[in-house]
């Protein structure tokens, strides 16, 4: 066609001004390059002009490569679709034969016949079984086609013989397989593909038989995949393909060789591949199509030398093929959205179309089975729609005019319904345009799923989450949960509320961070806490500490741990128990427990005050002694200077002695305050002999001392370790004094050895050993009662206060008889001490009054 004036005009300016600018560049040339240029320019604009063709027709060529590629891939996804609706219409089927199998009595005869009519359009079904629990066979039908010899001998009125549960070769493992899978998940489960005795591959359904009882058996199918390919690939897919099946190592299963016009095509195939049926089968499908265009560029080459015109023929031929290519695309894209809208309804979604005045056009079969109506009760039905509740119509048109206007929200709408038989049920809908061709509305299409169940589902955890927020409410601890990252309180309950308020500070003061501003976080603040593997900080347990708050006056016992919150960050939940008034009554015993040893002790020098008195009357005799004679010599004027001396420092030797014995007397007796320090077990044992030397004296017993080298220090009271010490030899004197036994007998040993025990690791033990007369068993299960003695003038708190105080420092303390045969022969009194508690000073010790700790009653 002629090009219009207006078209002319510009390419009429253009070409004069582009003669101009080149033939003034020519003649600035020099003659040399204007040569050179006129030799080269017809082959700069021949290769000008083959790139140019050469660039097109490749172009051309890769397009329509990629054309082919997407049609082999469509044929496939065809081909696949196909296959695996008529697999899950079996299965369908097949779920309805297995009802009908245990709702109802059925026999071997019974079965073949539904059987029968199941593989009657199926001629991809080999055979059919029903098996029990055990996987042995109750009944099979094989089809006619497949008929094996026993069975063709059933049919001509020979006795067949019995069928058993034993598998083919080669199916055992991927049938033993895919039968436990049916048995585990309940659910219908496919076998590997493998090879029959004749050679032909085949695949196996498991379809599981179940009522309330349990697990009842399976139906058994056996697929052939040749003819389940040969069957189900669409025709025209077959004449233009090569269809195969290969499986997991592909290898070829079975395959369709086409003889459409892509087939007859050279060069190198393009293959398109799609998995067939589940996953577990292992199976693909694949698609082979050949390039129509290889060679086209070498020809094209030539021609295009040889003569440009029949180039340009071929290239229109080559428009007019592919535009009807391109027909055929979009035929067959038509067809494949039919297949697509079959495909809709056999979703679980219900789908409902509406025109614009709201009459329904379409529902599928999802539809239909939530609702419990038929297609033709449904289709052109006007509001108020026959699934509407009589007491919901109303709000139930107003949404429908909602969703009409488009104003629909795109989270869905929330609707109740009613089935046919008047049940109800919750549903969500889902509303979008119906859009035409020609891009015009032409009404809304409506997706509906029932959400009955997953409703009743989130009403229990709602119900559920407030029935734990009022126990967590109603707890008389403190409960608060603090974002580690960015110190905000995610939860508080009301304890903590009331003591302190809505603010995080009385989450720091619990946790022990009083100097921690949560206010001053800002968004450059860097996080400490980033990379930190939170899985193992939620993962340790609860840390128990008592923290005094000074705002409230009150102890807490404080409990702590880390979890990962809803949103996934790490918090810090603490737990605050008001202890206060067991603080104040453990204030009160710490306090009585003081009274009381400071008691024993004056108790105890009570009971040695004449021994003390007899051990004091000895150097005080001597000073006297010495200073009358002195006296004396001095007056007779008969003493030397040095005798004087002499005499004088024997006189204040008595008198240091006396004065370290009430020294001694004075610190045993001292009230101070329980106060744990290291100490050396040697220093604590020569104190106390030598305290309680006085009364071995005065009984007339005597001891003998053994302590081992290199002991390691103690964190201890050495006051009261001495006490306890001071109060069993004291105990063994007396019970060796009151038995009246003969000098020989009268000694006791003291030994102090190191041990280690699997209960209580390393230990000091200390050991006081007598020769008495032992202690009754009624005695020593009631040794540490408070109150009881065996004494005539006893008190009974003297052991009783000993094991308190060994107890407060981690001991332990046993009371046993010692054995010649059967006869007593004393009594040994042991406690220990652990040796890693000086590595740990504490503050202050426990109470020494606290309740014994059962584990350690005597032997």
């Amino acid at each position: 066609m002629p090009s219009s004036p207006p078209h002319r005009a510009p390419a009429a300016a253009v070409l004069p001004a582009a003669r101009r600018f080149f033939g003034l560049w020519w003649r600035r040339q020099s003659p040399a390059r204007q040569d050179r240029f006129a030799t080269l320019a017809p082959l700069i604009s021949v290769l000008l002009f083959l790139a140019a063709i050469i660039s097109a027709f490749w172009y051309l060529r890769n397009e329509e490569f990629e054309r082919e590629t997407d049609l082999v891939r469509s044929d496939t996804e065809i081909t696949q679709q196909q296959i695996n609706l008529r697999l899950m219409q079996n299965v369908e089927q097949l779920t309805r034969m297995a009802r009908e199998l245990l709702t109802r009595e059925v026999n071997a005869a019974g079965f073949a016949a539904l059987a029968d009519e199941f593989a009657r359009d199926r001629p991809e079904v080999r055979h059919l079984s029903w098996l029990d629990a055990r996987r042995r066979v109750k009944a099979s039908h094989y089809p006619r086609l497949y008929l094996p010899e026993s069975n063709v001998a059933e049919s001509l009125g020979e006795p067949a013989s019995p069928v058993t549960s034993l598998p083919r070769a080669g199916e055992d493992s991927a049938a033993e397989h895919a039968f436990r899978e049916a048995l585990r998940s309940r659910q219908p489960a496919y076998s590997r593909a493998f090879d029959t005795p004749a050679g032909e591959p085949v695949f196996q359904l498991y379809l599981p038989l179940q009522d309330r009882q349990g697990f009842l058996g399976t139906l058994l199918v056996e697929y052939a995949v040749p003819t389940l390919l040969r069957q189900y690939v669409p025709p025209d897919v077959a004449k233009r393909r090569t269809i195969a099946v290969v499986d997991a190592g592909q290898h070829v299963l079975a395959s369709i060789a086409g003889d459409g016009p892509a087939v007859s095509g050279s060069g190198a195939p393009i293959l398109a591949t799609a998995p067939l049926g589940p996953p577990v089968l292992g199976l693909t499908l694949r698609a082979q199509g050949w390039r129509t265009s290889i060679g086209l560029i070498g020809n094209t080459l030539f021609w295009m030398v040889v003569a440009l015109s029949v180039l340009t023929v071929w290239m229109l031929l080559g428009a007019w093929r592919h535009m009807r290519r391109r027909t055929q695309i979009q035929e067959t894209l038509v067809q494949e959205t039919n297949f697509r809208r079959a495909m809709e309804n056999s979703m679980p979604t219900g789908m409902r179309a509406l025109d614009l005045e709201g009459r329904i056009t379409y529902v599928n079969a999802a539809f239909c089975q939530m609702t419990g109506f038929g297609e033709s009760e449904l289709v052109g039905c006007l509001p108020p729609y026959p699934y509407w509740p009589p007491e919901r119509a109303e709000e139930n048109t107003r949404l429908l005019h909602q969703e009409l206007l488009g104003r629909s929200p795109a989270g869905g709408i929330e609707v109740k319904l009613q089935r046919k038989d008047g049940s109800r049920f919750d549903a969500r809908m889902y509303v979008s345009p119906l859009i035409d061709p020609r891009g015009q509305q032409t009404g809304w299409m409506t997706s509906m799923t029932n959400i009955t169940e997953a409703k009743r589902i989130r009403d229990q955890l709602s119900a559920s989450h407030e029935r734990f927020t009022t126990v967590l409410e109603g707890l008389d601890a403190s409960v608060s949960v603090l974002s580690v990252q960015q110190g905000e309180l995610l939860f508080t309950n009301r304890s903590y509320r009331l003591w302190f308020g809505g603010s995080a500070e009385g989450h720091s003061l619990l946790a022990g961070n009083e100097t921690q501003d949560y206010g001053a976080r800002n968004e450059d603040s860097v996080d400490h806490l980033s990379g930190l593997p939170a899985q193992a900080l939620t993962e340790v347990g609860t840390h128990p500490r008592e923290v005094f708050v000074e705002g409230t006056n009150k102890w807490f016992d404080v409990r702590a741990r880390y979890l990962q919150w809803t949103d996934g960050r790490l918090a810090q939940m603490l737990i605050a128990t008001d202890i206060s008034a067991r603080r104040r009554a453990e204030a009160q015993a710490a306090a009585q427990a003081e009274k009381a040893q400071v008691t024993s002790r004056l108790v105890t020098m009570g009971e040695m005050a004449s021994s003390v008195a007899h051990e004091l009357n000895q150097p005080l005799t001597a000073i006297t002694n010495y200073c009358n004679g002195m006296v004396s010599r001095v007056q007779g004027d008969t003493i030397e200077r040095e005798d004087l001396v002499a005499a004088l420092r024997k006189t204040a030797h008595q008198a240091e002695r006396a004065g370290q014995i009430i020294k001694r007397v004075r610190a045993f007796v001292k009230r101070s305050e329980p106060q744990r320090q290291p100490a050396h077990a040697g220093q604590i044992v020569e104190d106390a002999v030598d305290l309680a030397g006085i009364e071995l004296r005065r009984r007339n017993v005597r001891i003998q001392t053994y302590v081992a080298q290199h002991l390691p220090e103690l964190m201890v009271d050495p006051i009261l370790i001495e006490q306890v010490v001071l109060n069993l030899l004291k105990n063994a004197a007396e019970a060796i004094d009151d038995a009246g036994l003969p000098s020989v007998r009268r000694q006791i040993e003291l030994r102090v050895v190191p041990r280690h025990t699997a209960d209580e690791g390393g230990v000091i033990e200390f050991s006081v050993t007598d020769s008495g007369p032992g202690l009754k068993e009624e005695v020593i299960g009631r040794l540490y009662e408070a109150f009881f003695s065996t004494k005539a003038e006893g008190l009974g708190i003297g052991l009783s206060l000993c094991r308190s105080i060994v107890e407060s420092h981690r001991g332990r303390m046993r009371a046993r008889n010692l054995y010649n045969s059967d006869i007593i022969v004393g009594c040994c009194f042991t406690f220990t001490l652990p040796v890693e508690r000086a590595a740990r000073p504490e503050a202050h010790m426990p109470p020494v009054g606290a309740a014994a700790n059962p584990a350690l009653t005597p032997e």
